[in-house]
């Protein structure tokens, strides 16, 4: 669901506060010459919290990834994958019978070091649910002026 922090710069918070949540916030363009958008990956959950920061040249696209999983709402075959510009954060969507899909996202420390990994998994209805949350990310990315 898109939201907006106290400046007004927009935020997404994804899955269910019950079990499993992320939130994206902060994004910020720290080179006014080159389309690097950086932002605030959180997770939370029953067994605590950890947020990183996620480097992405213009977002890499992850919201064309998220409307592709929407548009195949009918389902596929095998894991799709992305993955942000210093894979400090990835995803892997596989459709699940009874019309969802089960998003796993990692959050990994950037090399060299690459010390911790983790991972969380939301689910979500195939089709207009998977709509929201595309529309809402490429909001979130385009939220922060060039």
């Amino acid at each position: 669901m898109i939201d907006y922090d106290d400046s007004g710069r927009p935020a997404v918070k994804v899955g269910d506060p019950g079990s499993a949540s992320l939130l994206f916030s902060e994004p910020t363009r720290p080179f006014e010459d080159e389309p690097t958008l950086d932002f605030l990956i959180r997770a939370c959950g029953p067994w605590g919290s950890i947020e990183a920061s996620v480097q992405t040249w213009d977002g890499d696209g992850l919201d064309t990834f998220l409307t592709s999983l929407a548009e195949d709402f009918r389902g596929w075959e095998g894991v799709r994958t992305w993955h942000s510009l210093c894979y400090d954060l990835t995803l892997s969507a596989e459709h699940r019978p009874g019309g969802h899909v089960q998003l796993t996202w990692g959050i990994h420390d950037r090399a060299p070091s690459e010390q911790w990994h983790f991972a969380t998994t939301t689910v979500h209805a195939a089709g207009e649910d998977m709509r929201h949350l595309a529309a809402d990310v490429h909001a979130f990315i385009a939220g922060v002026a060039k």
